[in-house]
């Protein structure tokens, strides 16, 4: 295995492990929340938007560990039809793609979040900068993931 796939497990490893962290933190307030405004006649008002901004992080971040499982879907009918070297071709066409995608996600992303730098979110008072960043970090995960697979390809390991 290669370096680069390597650190692309252990940061997917980190990933799986927030993303459930985020999972349970998200019940637990949506849980209170309801508690909260049916049990005890009081809502509240943080709890919306905080349930709301970790399911973006868990949103994008949770694409990137299912990028890294192959978990998304795909259609291959043509590529399974290919020899070798179609599939190969194929493979790489698929990755340059994928990293033109990421950057694209990275890029703009970063641009969105410096636009809103100065906003301020209505009930929890944090800089939007912070639930918007979710864009550009998932995507430095992705092109890692990436870049792990087409280091992969490029040693021919499975």
């Amino acid at each position: 295995m290669s370096a680069m796939a390597r650190i692309s497990t252990r940061v997917n490893t980190a990933v799986e492990y927030l993303v459930c962290l985020m999972g349970m933190a998200m019940v637990l307030i949506v849980g209170a929340q309801v508690f909260f405004r049916y049990g005890l006649n009081h809502s509240l008002f943080w709890s919306e938007e905080l349930a709301r901004f970790l399911l973006i992080w868990l949103t994008f971040l949770g694409a990137s560990t299912a990028y890294f499982r192959g978990a998304h879907p795909g259609v291959d009918a043509l590529v399974r039809r290919l020899g070798p070297a179609g599939k190969r071709t194929a493979a790489w066409g698929v990755h340059v793609s994928a990293l033109i995608l990421f950057g694209v996600m990275l890029v703009y992303g970063v641009e969105f979040a410096w636009f809103v730098r100065l906003q301020i979110t209505p009930a929890l008072g944090l800089p939007k900068w912070i639930p918007m960043m979710a864009v550009p970090l998932s995507s430095l995960v992705f092109i890692l993931h990436c870049l792990g697979f087409m280091a992969r390809d490029l040693k021919g390991d499975k």
